[in-house]
Formats: C-alpha cells, sequence, structure tokens
C-alpha cells in the first residue's frame, strides 16, 4: 500500500481547491446565465404586460366611448319618445278639436241647408211679386234722382243761409251798439234833464205830412212797376227754354205766362215755386225734379254766363 505523505494531501488540497474554484466558476457562469435568462423572461413579461395594459387601456377607451355613446342614444331614445308622446297628445287634441269642428260645420251645414231651403221657398213665394218690386225699383229710381236734385240745390240754399246769419249778425251787433248808445242817452239825460215845452200847434212841425214811414199810395204807384212792364222787360231778356229736357212749346208758354222767362229763374226756384208751377201744369211736380230742370237751368245759366 503506497505511503500517503504530505505532498499526497497538499496535491489533494490543491485539486480540491481548483475543483471548488471551477465549481464555483461553472456555477456562477450557469447563475449569471440564469439571471439574463430570468432577467430576459422578465423584460418580456413586462412588455407583454406593457403592450397587455395598452391594450386593456385601448379596450377600456372603446368601452367608455361606447357606455357614452351608448348613454347619448338612451338620452335621444328618451328625447325622441317624449316628443313622440307630446305629438300623440297634441294629436290627440286636434283629432278631437278636428272632431268637434266637423260636428259644428254639420250643424251648420244644416242650419245653411234649412236657410236655402227657406230661402228657396221664399223665392217662390215671391216670383210672382216682380211686378211689385219693379215698381219699388223705379220708386227708389226716382227718390234717388230728387235726392240728387236736393244735393245740387243745397249748396246754394246753405250759400244763401250763411249771407242771412252774416246779415243777422251784423243786424245783432248794430242792435247792441243801438242799445247800448240808448243806454248811454238815458244816461245822460237823467243826468242833465232838460224840459220839454208843449207844442202849441202841431200842424208846424209835420207841415201837414203823415209822420210815419209808410210810402203813400203814390209812392208804391210808383215804386212797383206793373206786370206788363215786368213782362215786357222779361221778354227783352228771354231765354230758350225748350233747351231744357222735357220743356216744350206748350209748358213754355206756361211758363211765360206765370212770368218765367230765364233759366236763372228756374235754378232759383224754391219749393214753393216749384209747387207753383206743379200746380198750374197740373201733376208735374215729380216730374220737374225726375228730369232735373233745375239742374240743367244752371248749367245753361252757367254757360251763358261765361259767354
Amino acid at each position: 500500500m503506497p505511503e500517503f505523505t504530505i505532498t499526497h494531501m497538499g496535491l489533494l488540497a490543491l485539486a480540491l481547491i481548483i475543483g471548488l474554484a471551477i465549481g464555483w466558476a461553472i456555477r456562477g457562469s450557469r447563475a449569471a446565465q440564469e439571471k439574463a435568462a430570468i432577467t430576459a423572461g422578465w423584460k418580456e413579461r413586462s412588455e407583454a404586460q406593457g403592450e397587455e395594459h395598452h391594450r386593456l387601456v385601448i379596450q377600456n377607451k372603446g368601452l367608455m366611448d361606447q357606455i357614452s355613446q351608448s348613454q347619448a342614444s338612451s338620452q335621444d331614445a328618451k328625447n325622441r319618445a317624449r316628443e313622440l308622446s307630446e305629438a300623440v297628445q297634441d294629436a290627440s287634441a286636434r283629432r278631437d278639436e278636428l272632431q268637434r269642428e266637423i260636428k259644428d260645420i254639420r250643424s251648420n251645414l244644416e242650419v245653411a241647408v234649412s236657410q236655402r231651403d227657406k230661402l228657396q221657398s221664399d223665392i217662390a213665394a215671391h216670383t210672382g211679386n216682380k211686378a211689385v218690386v219693379q215698381q219699388k225699383d223705379e220708386k227708389i229710381f226716382q227718390l234717388s234722382r230728387e235726392l240728387e236734385n236736393w244735393n245740387k240745390r243745397l249748396p246754394p240754399l246753405i250759400e244763401r243761409y250763411k249771407v242771412r246769419d252774416n246779415e243777422a249778425r251784423q243786424c245783432e251787433a248794430e242792435l247792441a251798439e243801438a242799445r247800448l248808445r240808448i243806454e248811454q242817452l238815458e244816461q245822460a239825460r237823467e243826468e242833465n234833464p232838460t224840459r220839454i215845452e208843449p207844442v202849441r200847434d202841431p200842424d208846424l212841425l209835420t207841415d201837414g205830412r203823415d209822420a210815419s214811414n209808410d210810402p203813400t199810395d203814390s209812392q208804391i204807384n210808383r215804386e212797383i212797376p206793373s206786370d206788363e212792364v215786368a213782362a215786357d222787360h222779361q221778354t227783352t231778356l228771354r231765354d230758350d227754354l225748350k233747351q231744357i229736357k222735357g220743356v216744350g212749346p206748350a209748358i213754355e208758354k206756361t211758363l211765360n205766362e206765370m212770368g218765367v222767362f230765364r233759366f236763372q229763374q228756374i235754378a232759383e226756384m224754391s219749393e214753393y215755386d216749384i209747387d207753383r208751377v206743379a200746380k198750374r201744369l197740373k201733376g208735374f211736380h215729380s216730374r220737374i225734379y225726375r228730369e232735373n230742370w233745375i239742374g240743367q237751368a244752371r248749367e245753361f245759366y252757367d254757360q251763358n254766363s261765361n259767354t
């Protein structure tokens, strides 16, 4: 058996140390490889988790958008449903109103039909009264012509009234002045009374004349011309009265006998004059108005005045 010496022990220890060193080196290399592998695995897992997180974030965002859209759609649907409900209520109310209107229209139609039937019956009943209606129309036409004549005659009458009114006012003013003068004279007489001696011979004051202001018979006969003189004067200034529509030779002769020779005389006729002429012509009162003698005479008089 070989002898186990210190050298052998040293070599064995050295071999053991070398083996341990090699083992530690191999173990460190393996640990580094495992660490690198673990680090790479963690890195890959972290990247995968990051990608998964990013995917989840995008998916969550899409889900949130979908939820928002769904909520908006739901709100729109609710609003639309509310609008449709209100529209249905309005349509129902409108339908009821239309039904009431249709009912009213039907009732009005029935009333109109009844009125139409009544009017037809009235028309049928009054068909035989055409002559009466025509007579009334003629009467209305005559009255309208008379109204037109009165409308034409009113302006000069109004002018005359204005003139007379102004004259009356002037007379009232003069009367007021006269009364004031009388009061002043009476007051002066009371302040300075005088004695009036009686007149012994009254004939000396009047000299045999009438003291009144009335004209004598000789003055009346001298101032008022006779009918023959007036007729001769009018004859020299007569107009052709036959130019008036409705006045013929016979009527002109009658008017001349009544002292009417000029268009101006006919144009200025009063209601009394028209009645007097109609009485003389035996019932021509309505004809004078219907044929508008006054208006025609006024037109001819204006034409003669302008020429």
